[in-house]
Protein backbone atom coordinates (compact mmCIF):
# COMPACT_ATOMS: atom_id res chain seq x y z
CA UNK A 1 0.00 0.00 0.00
CA UNK A 2 1.74 3.84 -0.92
CA UNK A 3 1.90 6.27 1.56
CA UNK A 4 -0.48 7.44 4.25
CA UNK A 5 -3.29 9.64 2.95
CA UNK A 6 -3.30 13.37 3.87
CA UNK A 7 -5.01 16.43 2.76
CA UNK A 8 -3.25 18.49 -0.24
CA UNK A 9 -5.29 21.10 0.84
CA UNK A 10 -4.20 24.43 2.49
CA UNK A 11 -7.18 24.18 5.39
CA UNK A 12 -5.72 27.58 7.31
CA UNK A 13 -3.95 30.54 6.67
CA UNK A 14 -1.42 29.64 8.67
CA UNK A 15 -1.11 25.92 7.03
CA UNK A 16 -0.81 28.27 3.53
CA UNK A 17 1.81 30.09 5.06
CA UNK A 18 4.18 27.12 6.33
CA UNK A 19 3.25 25.35 2.77
CA UNK A 20 4.35 28.90 1.20
CA UNK A 21 7.61 28.37 3.29
CA UNK A 22 8.42 25.33 2.69
CA UNK A 23 8.42 26.32 -1.03
CA UNK A 24 10.71 28.59 -0.95
CA UNK A 25 12.93 26.61 1.05
CA UNK A 26 12.76 23.84 -1.40
CA UNK A 27 13.35 26.29 -4.25
CA UNK A 28 16.81 26.90 -2.33
CA UNK A 29 17.52 23.27 -1.89
CA UNK A 30 16.12 22.44 1.81
CA UNK A 31 15.69 18.70 1.84
CA UNK A 32 14.06 19.12 5.39
CA UNK A 33 10.99 21.28 3.21
CA UNK A 34 10.97 18.41 0.65
CA UNK A 35 10.35 16.16 3.51
CA UNK A 36 7.17 18.21 4.47
CA UNK A 37 6.16 18.57 1.32
CA UNK A 38 6.28 14.48 1.01
CA UNK A 39 4.35 14.48 4.47
CA UNK A 40 1.74 16.73 3.53
CA UNK A 41 1.07 15.80 0.09
CA UNK A 42 2.33 12.09 -0.92
CA UNK A 43 -0.79 10.60 -0.12
CA UNK A 44 -2.93 12.40 -2.80
CA UNK A 45 0.03 11.90 -5.47
CA UNK A 46 -0.43 8.84 -4.90
CA UNK A 47 -3.68 7.87 -5.22
CA UNK A 48 -3.87 10.37 -8.26
CA UNK A 49 -1.24 8.22 -9.75
CA UNK A 50 -3.13 5.05 -8.46
CA UNK A 51 -6.21 5.84 -10.36
CA UNK A 52 -3.62 6.88 -13.82
CA UNK A 53 -1.52 3.49 -14.15
CA UNK A 54 -3.91 1.06 -11.94
CA UNK A 55 -0.78 -0.84 -9.93
CA UNK A 56 -0.43 -0.05 -6.37
CA UNK A 57 3.73 -0.75 -6.75
CA UNK A 58 4.15 1.30 -9.87
CA UNK A 59 1.89 3.87 -8.04
CA UNK A 60 4.53 3.86 -4.84
CA UNK A 61 7.77 4.08 -7.03
CA UNK A 62 6.33 6.66 -9.20
CA UNK A 63 5.02 9.10 -6.41
CA UNK A 64 8.89 8.71 -5.48
CA UNK A 65 9.67 9.52 -8.55
CA UNK A 66 7.60 12.92 -8.26
CA UNK A 67 9.29 13.78 -5.19
CA UNK A 68 12.29 13.18 -6.67
CA UNK A 69 11.65 15.29 -9.69
CA UNK A 70 10.45 18.12 -7.23
CA UNK A 71 14.15 18.88 -5.83
CA UNK A 72 14.63 20.47 -9.60
CA UNK A 73 10.88 21.19 -11.08
CA UNK A 74 10.18 22.99 -7.78
CA UNK A 75 11.76 26.32 -8.92
CA UNK A 76 9.55 26.28 -11.92
CA UNK A 77 6.62 26.67 -9.27
CA UNK A 78 4.80 30.44 -9.14
CA UNK A 79 2.05 30.76 -7.10
CA UNK A 80 -0.27 32.58 -10.00
CA UNK A 81 -3.72 31.60 -8.68
CA UNK A 82 -3.41 27.61 -8.92
CA UNK A 83 -2.43 25.94 -5.65
CA UNK A 84 0.84 24.25 -4.96
CA UNK A 85 -1.35 20.66 -4.64
CA UNK A 86 -2.93 21.30 -8.19
CA UNK A 87 0.44 22.41 -9.84
CA UNK A 88 1.72 19.17 -7.80
CA UNK A 89 -0.89 16.83 -9.15
CA UNK A 90 -0.47 18.31 -13.04
CA UNK A 91 3.26 17.18 -12.64
CA UNK A 92 2.07 13.44 -10.79
CA UNK A 93 -0.26 13.05 -14.16
CA UNK A 94 2.90 14.11 -16.29
CA UNK A 95 5.03 11.70 -14.62
CA UNK A 96 2.16 8.85 -14.43
CA UNK A 97 1.78 9.37 -18.35
CA UNK A 98 4.94 9.01 -19.34
CA UNK A 99 5.41 6.05 -17.63
CA UNK A 100 2.36 4.44 -19.34
CA UNK A 101 3.86 5.82 -22.93
CA UNK A 102 7.06 3.92 -22.12
CA UNK A 103 5.16 0.80 -21.30
CA UNK A 104 3.26 0.63 -25.34
CA UNK A 105 4.89 0.94 -28.42
CA UNK A 106 5.44 3.93 -29.87
CA UNK A 107 2.78 5.68 -32.15
CA UNK A 108 3.14 6.26 -35.53
CA UNK A 109 2.70 9.86 -34.77
CA UNK A 110 5.66 10.39 -32.55
CA UNK A 111 7.78 8.62 -35.01
CA UNK A 112 6.98 10.71 -38.18
CA UNK A 113 6.02 13.74 -36.06
CA UNK A 114 4.00 15.55 -33.86
CA UNK A 115 0.92 17.42 -35.19
CA UNK A 116 1.80 21.29 -34.16
CA UNK A 117 -1.21 22.76 -34.44
CA UNK A 118 -2.91 20.07 -32.22
CA UNK A 119 -0.51 20.78 -29.43
CA UNK A 120 -0.72 24.74 -30.42
CA UNK A 121 -4.95 24.20 -29.46
CA UNK A 122 -3.97 22.00 -26.69
CA UNK A 123 -1.55 24.99 -25.37
CA UNK A 124 -4.39 27.83 -25.98
CA UNK A 125 -7.09 25.86 -24.64
CA UNK A 126 -4.78 25.18 -20.98
CA UNK A 127 -3.45 29.01 -21.17
CA UNK A 128 -7.40 29.78 -21.25
CA UNK A 129 -8.39 27.32 -18.74
CA UNK A 130 -5.74 28.97 -16.23
CA UNK A 131 -7.35 32.56 -17.28
CA UNK A 132 -10.85 31.26 -16.32
CA UNK A 133 -10.04 29.54 -13.20
CA UNK A 134 -8.17 32.90 -12.15
CA UNK A 135 -11.25 34.79 -12.75
CA UNK A 136 -13.52 33.29 -10.44
CA UNK A 137 -14.12 34.23 -6.70
CA UNK A 138 -11.64 32.38 -4.58
CA UNK A 139 -14.16 29.75 -3.00
CA UNK A 140 -15.58 28.45 -6.07
CA UNK A 141 -12.31 28.20 -7.63
CA UNK A 142 -11.13 26.35 -4.56
CA UNK A 143 -14.27 23.77 -4.80
CA UNK A 144 -13.37 23.60 -8.44
CA UNK A 145 -9.67 22.58 -7.72
CA UNK A 146 -10.66 20.34 -5.05
CA UNK A 147 -13.10 18.29 -7.03
CA UNK A 148 -12.17 18.00 -10.32
CA UNK A 149 -8.36 18.23 -9.78
CA UNK A 150 -7.85 16.67 -6.53
CA UNK A 151 -10.75 14.42 -6.67
CA UNK A 152 -12.40 15.07 -3.42
CA UNK A 153 -16.09 14.01 -3.11
CA UNK A 154 -18.39 17.43 -2.12
CA UNK A 155 -18.62 15.99 1.82
CA UNK A 156 -14.86 15.61 1.84
CA UNK A 157 -15.13 19.13 0.14
CA UNK A 158 -17.09 20.56 2.68
CA UNK A 159 -15.38 18.93 5.78
CA UNK A 160 -12.36 20.96 4.76
CA UNK A 161 -13.55 24.04 3.90
CA UNK A 162 -15.80 23.84 7.20
CA UNK A 163 -18.78 24.74 5.34
CA UNK A 164 -22.23 22.55 4.53
CA UNK A 165 -21.93 20.07 2.10
CA UNK A 166 -25.36 22.21 0.24
CA UNK A 167 -22.91 25.61 0.30
CA UNK A 168 -20.43 23.49 -1.25
CA UNK A 169 -22.98 22.07 -4.35
CA UNK A 170 -24.22 25.78 -4.96
CA UNK A 171 -20.55 27.24 -4.88
CA UNK A 172 -19.46 23.99 -7.23
CA UNK A 173 -22.17 24.51 -9.54
CA UNK A 174 -21.53 28.13 -9.97
CA UNK A 175 -17.94 28.08 -10.28
CA UNK A 176 -18.56 25.59 -13.24
CA UNK A 177 -21.27 27.97 -14.80
CA UNK A 178 -18.71 30.97 -14.56
CA UNK A 179 -16.03 28.67 -15.83
CA UNK A 180 -17.92 27.15 -18.59
CA UNK A 181 -19.17 31.42 -19.27
CA UNK A 182 -14.96 32.85 -19.14
CA UNK A 183 -14.03 30.01 -21.32
CA UNK A 184 -16.99 30.69 -24.10
CA UNK A 185 -15.62 34.51 -24.12
CA UNK A 186 -12.39 32.96 -23.90
CA UNK A 187 -13.06 31.19 -26.70
CA UNK A 188 -12.22 27.85 -25.73
CA UNK A 189 -15.38 26.38 -24.55
CA UNK A 190 -15.14 22.29 -24.75
CA UNK A 191 -16.68 21.28 -27.84
CA UNK A 192 -19.85 18.56 -27.35
CA UNK A 193 -21.18 15.89 -29.83
CA UNK A 194 -24.07 16.46 -31.98
CA UNK A 195 -26.69 14.05 -30.97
Amino acid sequence: MGPSPRSTLEESPQAAREVRRAIGRCKKGDRDALRLLYERYAGNVYGYIRSIVRDDKEAEDLTQHVFLKLITAITKYDDQGVPFSGWLLRLARNVALDHLRKRRPTPAEEVFGADTQADDVALHRASSLRTALVSLPYEQRKVIVMRHLVGLTPPEIASQMGRSESSIHGLHHRGRRALQEELRRLESAPATAAT
